[in-house]
Formats: structure tokens, sequence, C-alpha cells
């Protein structure tokens, strides 16, 4: 997967900001302040980390073994999801708008379950 093509997406949504608060080697993105997604600068497979529903990050972690607890964030409502190919874009496109749509308050944001 395309960093560009990521995180033109994630860039995508209203009011979305770029940051680097942890330094060049995580770009953190941002609505009203609050982090919905981090990019690992420079990875090959790319790393993106998204924040997700408690109960979806069990399913997608036992489902895929490219998502996994969040690096350095809280496990519980984080995961970190290597883009090698596993994952279909349009999935990750939900995941985002889903990780955009919890820290905006949005309750309708749980994307349709990979599996149905």
């Amino acid at each position: 997967m395309n960093h560009k093509v990521v995180e033109e997406y994630v860039l995508s949504m209203t009011d979305a900001v770029r940051e680097y608060p942890f330094g060049k080697e995580v770009a953190v993105y941002k609505v009203n302040d609050k982090m919905f997604a981090l990019i690992t600068e420079g990875s090959d497979p790319l790393r993106i980390s998204l924040k997700c529903d408690p109960q979806l990050s069990r399913v997608l972690r036992d489902r895929y073994e490219t998502v996994m607890p969040g690096y350095h964030l809280n496990k519980k409502h984080w995961n970190t999801m290597v883009l090698a190919g596993q994952l279909p874009w349009e999935e990750i496109q939900g995941f985002i708008r889903h990780s955009y749509n919890l820290v905006t308050g949005d309750s309708d944001a749980i994307p349709t379950d990979p599996a149905r």
C-alpha cells in the first residue's frame, strides 16, 4: 500500500491535520486536537495505527495476522495494521473512517464486519 495514497485519504477527513509531536518518525493525524491515526514514516510495508471499537479490535486481531494491538498505544482501543496486502484498500478506508468517527463522536462509525 502506497504511503501517499493512505495519507491523502486520512487527510481527506473533515478538519484532519497532520502533526509530528513524537518526532519525524511518526505522522500523527488529528481532528479536534484528538489523534485518530498514526503512520510510521518510512515503514515498508506501511504501518498505520487506528482507534477501534474494542470488540471489533479483538475480531480483527484474531482474523488477521497483520492486525495487532496498537504499538505504544492503549492496546484496548488502538490497532496497528501492517498494510502488506492482507486487507483490501476498501476495508482499510472503512477502518480509517471508523477511527475518525470514534474520535468525532459519530455513533454510526463501526464498519461492516469483514467476514460478512
